[in-house]
């Protein structure tokens, strides 16, 4: 069984897509997409620098549009399940029907705005904590003031707060922690700090007529599956100010029986939680086009073509 995974945040690289555009068809759809939304998604993803696609308000919108680009390139595939982390969630709505691409880039370029607007209220950010036990980290973060904004599994938590909270962080880390790593994002998210971007994304998701998941669509709230395309809506609304418990939707996919794992354009976050998490499920990460022959196979091996589970 194959999950499709899309992640968030921090993932993006300055020219991750010009590889990409070079797809038949590619740069013409992108610039479609950034037509519609208002925003250069082809110059963002091939000439910005590391500080432009860090602003939040391009960073969300160039990840799903990513991601749908390079989920097209592998071909009309049914995968068992779907799953996305924070922004990534998005992603995968689409993949699973629930919105057309259009209505999802809609959807995040009015999410990035607002988080944007959120962030600028307070200097915030986040932190990666790698190792350690997650009990004993989540109670010294609370001590710190500090929310466990990501919770992922695998030996790793991501801390949100102000700067000068996860300044302290740096300075006095949590017994057992490896490593604290400061993330290129623009905001605490998922915490308090971005609850006024709560009621602009409701309104922008009160516009949209969602329908009911085609496939599996795992919701990293709480890892469990959901079936209404208006609750997924409504969980991509909350998640916002909400913890990511990307460690439940793994342990989701264990149940599920997954046994393959690809993560698309700009994988390599999720399938290295993966590697350390789901032992014997192979992953596969979409970083270039020339990922797409291997991704293909292993599609082939793990998913039924969509015609043929329609029964075309």
């Amino acid at each position: 069984m194959l999950v499709l995974v899309a992640p968030g945040q921090g993932a993006q690289t300055p020219g991750f897509l010009t590889p990409w555009l070079e797809l038949p068809g590619a740069a013409d759809r992108v610039a479609a997409w950034s037509d519609a939304i208002g925003l250069d998604l082809v110059h963002y993803g091939t000439q910005g620098d590391a500080d432009a696609i860090r602003d939040t308000a391009v960073a969300q919108p160039l990840l799903v549009a990513a991601g749908l680009l390079s989920a097209a390139a592998l071909g009309d595939i049914a995968p068992g399940a779907v799953a996305g982390h924070s922004v990534g969630e998005i992603t995968a709505a689409a993949f699973a029907g629930v919105l057309d691409d259009v209505s999802a880039l809609h959807l995040v370029r009015k999410r990035g705005l607002a988080m944007a607007d959120a962030a600028a209220i307070t200097e915030t950010g986040m932190s990666a904590l790698l190792g350690g036990d997650p009990e004993v980290s989540v109670a010294h973060l609370e001590k710190l003031g500090l929310t466990p904004a990501n919770i992922n599994g695998a030996g790793q938590i991501v801390a949100a707060g102000t700067l000068e909270q996860l300044a302290a962080l740096m300075e006095d880390k949590p017994e057992g922690v490896r490593k604290v790593v400061p993330l290129k994002v623009a905001g605490a998210f998922h915490t308090r700090h971005m609850a006024p971007a709560v009621e602009t994304l409701a309104a922008a998701a009160a516009e949209l007529a969602p329908a009911d998941p085609k496939v599996t669509y795992v919701s990293n709230k709480d890892g469990r599956t959901v079936a209404s395309g208006t609750e997924v809506l409504q969980r991509l609304v909350g998640q916002v100010a909400n913890p990511v418990r990307w460690d439940l939707c793994m342990e989701t996919f264990k149940e599920l029986g997954v046994t393959a794992l690809i993560e698309v354009c700009p994988g390599g976050t999720l399938t290295g939680l993966a590697k350390r998490a789901l032992p014997g499920v192979r992953t596969l990460a979409l970083k270039t086009p020339e990922d797409l022959d291997a991704a293909r196979a292993l599609v082939a091996e793990t998913a039924t073509p969509a015609a043929d589970a329609a029964g075309a």
